[in-house]
């Protein structure tokens, strides 16, 4: 009898042993990925991102999209005083220029001042602008909220190139180990100036001039260079809010690249505290 007794004791206790493991597993890291406005394919990008990050991390993406693709495209998500409350770091991937409500902007801001994490996606860089943005605002300006949140300034691009990308800062968690790469053709965005940003990856493009409608390229025009930092972090407000950005990610094809999906779920784990000197995810975290 008591033979007959010993598997039973030992299922239960194996069961008790799974409950309690299960019970102190890491929770899930919440993500929201707010996406969609002017010129890019958010329908298709929102899907790759969080289909991507939730089968490599220990993470669940919930997607706030807006189908309007003009550069007015505001989020619904953004009106309500406590929208973040409900996660760990939020990617912004909307391209909205022209909306220009400074408290709407402060709205999403004030999330980040108050510590909640920020991944910001290449036009994110040139969304929520106004006044004489082109030229390098003035800290604590009215129009300069934004550029101090990303850590850069940004207001234009060249044409879409092939950008070859460098990893400059080795030894950070996030770069550690990461090789260079050359993009598919890419938007490189400038730089105006950097509001305290770490650059963490520089840009090299070379372009051919412009041929006018009607005219014939000059056969002996050569390339010409433009250089930037594409990928930075940035500390922000009182509580040092951990904010990553990278102007790189126009088209689709690059966003579902094996080397942008490994470069952004870093970037998500930094921010959030869980990803280790040596570049690893914290345990629990990885898949």
């Amino acid at each position: 009898m008591k033979k007959a007794l010993l598997p039973l004791v030992l299922l239960a206790s194996a069961a008790v042993y799974f409950v309690q493991a299960a019970d102190n597993a890491p929770k899930p890291l919440r993500v929201l990925l707010v996406g969609g406005g002017c010129c890019h394919e958010y329908d298709k990008q929102t899907m790759s991102l969080k289909e991507g990050i939730e089968a490599r991390l220990n993470a669940v993406v919930d997607v706030a999209y807006n189908p309007d693709k003009s550069t007015k495209a505001t989020f619904e998500i953004y009106k309500s005083k406590d929208w973040a409350k409900d996660f760990d770091v939020i990617i912004h991937d909307e391209c909205s220029a022209d909306v220009t409500d400074p408290a709407y902007v402060a709205n999403i801001l004030n999330a980040h001042k108050a510590g909640v994490p920020a991944v910001n996606l290449h036009c994110a860089m040139h969304s929520y602008r106004w006044g004489n943005f082109r030229e390098a605002v003035k800290p604590g300006a009215d129009n300069a909220g934004w550029y101090e949140m990303l850590g850069l300034q940004s207001t234009g691009h060249g044409p879409q190139e092939p950008i070859d990308i460098t990893f400059t800062a080795k030894d950070h968690p996030i770069t550690q180990g990461l090789e260079n790469w050359t993009t598919i053709k890419e938007e490189l965005y400038n730089n105006i100036q950097i509001l305290g940003g770490t650059p963490l990856a520089s840009g090299k493009q070379l372009a051919m001039p412009k041929v006018k409608k009607g005219e014939k390229p000059n056969p002996d025009a050569k390339p010409t260079e433009s250089n930037a930092v594409v990928a930075w972090t940035n500390e922000f407000g009182p509580n040092k809010t951990r904010i990553f950005s990278t102007t790189v990610g126009h088209n689709t094809a690059t966003v579902q690249d094996e080397r942008y999906m490994k470069l952004i779920t870093r970037a998500l784990l930094w921010t959030t505290g869980k990803l280790t000197p040596d570049g690893k995810a914290a345990e629990g975290f990885a898949k």
